[in-house]
């Protein structure tokens, strides 16, 4: 995994995402990695419409708290975040202290 760090925050793609989703053993579950509407889970995904990234909870076809981000560094980021603090609420597991 190649990641890059830039202010203090280390930069990955949407693969690379994925992969430490599944290298810390976050149910797949909880999120998805390819955009649309899925049921109860959080969710990112390029709008080439509006040359955005995506953040946002999606229930049926709703975007529930829609962030959008200039790259797809800051988005990755941003549901990491999410994620963690789903984790938490939900299995009392964290990652914190990880890149």
């Amino acid at each position: 995994m190649q990641l890059f760090k830039r202010k203090g925050h280390t930069i990955m793609t949407v693969k690379e995402l994925k992969k430490f989703f599944k290298d810390h053993l976050v149910p797949s579950r909880l999120y998805n990695t390819k955009g649309g509407h899925h049921r109860n889970r959080i969710c990112i995904a390029q709008n080439r419409a509006k040359n955005k990234w995506e953040v946002y909870f999606s229930e049926g076809k709703t975007k529930i708290g829609l962030m959008q981000f200039a790259t797809e560094g800051e988005a990755c980021q941003r549901m990491k975040e999410e994620v963690r603090k789903v984790m938490e609420q939900i299995y009392g597991l964290s990652w914190k202290g990880f890149a």
